[in-house]
């Protein structure tokens, strides 16, 4: 089921996002970060060192919520879960398109302390 239209505007925009995940004792961690959608799936780009990927390796439903830039009272939340993790190639050429998108730039490598790990987002049906 693709993302709707809102989503996917929110999405597509240098907006920031939050992702919550569980941490082994059951209490919710977040982050603000990058966001990117391919239609069907939330992206995230984060790299392997992070607590989170421990954290959604263990367990992947999720939470994200993504709010307009200039008008942060439009905003949309996503549960779902983590249906894919990609590492590799594929990872480090996404981190490089999200820089582009909000810096106008290539990611600085000198920031990459582990490999880069693009995470798919599917929104639960019942949303």
């Amino acid at each position: 089921m693709p993302l709707s239209t809102e989503i996917r505007a929110l999405a597509s925009g240098r907006n920031f996002a939050t992702l919550t995940t569980l941490l082994p004792d059951g209490h919710p961690a977040t982050q603000v970060m990058w966001i990117d959608h391919d239609r069907d799936c939330l992206l995230l780009n984060t790299e392997e060192h992070r607590q989170k990927v421990r954290n959604i390796a263990r367990d992947p439903r999720v939470t994200v919520c993504i709010w307009q830039h200039d008008d942060p009272y439009r905003y949309v939340e996503v549960r779902g879960e983590v249906v894919e993790t990609i590492r590799g190639p594929r990872a480090r050429a996404h981190i490089d398109a999200c820089a582009q998108r909000y810096f106008g730039r290539d990611y600085d490598p000198a920031q990459i302390v582990s490999e880069r790990v693009l995470l798919r987002v599917r929104p639960r049906a019942d949303r």
